[in-house]
């Protein structure tokens, strides 16, 4: 049986706890209840002691979920973080119970400790954050759509730019004049055909391979118009990379393209173009080959032209080199990153002549 020192230091350790406690006694009367939970939930201290919890306030705390949870309790029980609604006047709070029956060595005179935890606050900020992150997911979705969209309707903007300039062309007089326009036709459509590529690849990453295969269909589609004649081939390891990236690769694929078709075939010339990307590590190579008529051996034809100048800008935006060599035959083209030393190992590839 308990001593009034117990009973007096139990007392005091409840009135004094900074969390929200009450003591009841076998009938679910207050014995004690901490400041915390008498400001908490707004409870006037002289009308505590002695009265039934289920009177506290103005009645609020009389629901059968906490009765059946206290006569558990009671029966020897343990509760853990349960959770109830209280609804008070001043609104609904969301709490978590925690009782526990104390022994005191007397069967005939139990005790009850209540544990009452407000999180209230915390659902709510929870719930704020839940909200915010939908809101900030919605966002992103939108923005993603808008920007598809632009995409699309920049490509498509594009093709009729180089449909117009191709129409001008056929009607000019000047031969000069034709040549400045096909090649004006030539660079939309590579940047067209990039674009196009883009708006159906993701946002964030582009699995390389498939992308430089559905580019070079596009190029050969539009470029070659004997596929028996001339053949547009990649192989591609399965490496991802960032679409910024694959926009800069992209393009110098469709410039260099471009170039062997225009010069390394003269006369119809049957042949083959492979365009090739491999990594290592952080280290990468893209390489567009031909089996063409190969370099110009002249001074005056080897110069640089656009579509080189175009190819040299875009590999000094990815720190990489640009190597021209012959084939034997043809000309090979090779944009070299090396960033560490070549590691053991070969991706797996994906090869397809298109």
């Amino acid at each position: 049986m308990p001593t009034r020192a117990d009973q007096s230091l139990a007392l005091a350790m409840v009135a004094s706890s900074t969390a929200p406690l009450l003591l009841l006694d076998g009938e679910f009367a207050v014995i004690a209840a901490s400041a915390s939970f008498l400001a908490a939930f707004h409870v006037d201290p002289p009308a505590v002691a002695g009265r039934p919890i289920f009177d506290l306030g103005a009645g609020e705390w009389d629901v059968p979920q906490l009765r059946s949870l206290l006569a558990a309790c009671l029966s020897g029980a343990e509760v853990d973080s349960y959770e109830m609604d209280l609804k008070a006047p001043d609104g609904p709070h969301a709490l978590i119970l925690n009782a526990r029956r104390l022994d005191y060595g007397d069967a005939e005179a139990p005790r009850l400790l209540l544990t009452v935890t407000d999180i209230t606050g915390a659902r709510l900020r929870d719930r704020q954050g839940a909200d915010a992150l939908k809101e900030k997911d919605d966002l992103l979705r939108e923005k993603a759509i808008l920007l598809r969209e632009v995409q699309h309707r920049v490509a498509n903007s594009l093709q009729i730019i180089a449909s117009v300039l191709l129409q001008t062309a056929r009607k000019a007089g000047s031969e000069d004049t034709r040549a400045s326009l096909n090649d004006a036709h030539n660079r939309v459509m590579s940047i067209a055909t990039v674009q196009q590529q883009l708006s159906t690849s993701s946002l964030d990453a582009v699995l390389l391979g498939p992308y430089l295969i559905r580019l070079c269909e596009s190029l050969g589609a539009s470029m070659i118009r004997d596929p028996n004649q001339l053949t547009l081939a990649v192989t591609c390891d399965d490496s991802l990379i960032e679409a910024s990236v694959s926009v800069s690769l992209g393009l110098i694929v469709t410039e260099l393209v471009i170039n062997a078709l225009k010069h390394g075939f003269p006369g119809h010339r049957r042949g083959k173009i492979v365009v090739d990307y491999q990594r290592d590590g952080d280290n990468w190579t893209l390489c567009v080959q031909d089996d063409g008529v190969g370099m110009p051996t002249n001074v005056e034809a080897a110069k640089p032209g656009l579509g080189t100048s175009i190819v040299e800008a875009l590999a000094n935006q990815l720190c990489a080199g640009v190597k021209i060599t012959q084939a034997h035959p043809g000309t090979r083209v090779s944009i070299v990153h090396t960033a560490v030393p070549a590691l053991n190992g070969v991706a797996p590839t994906t090869t397809r002549t298109v």
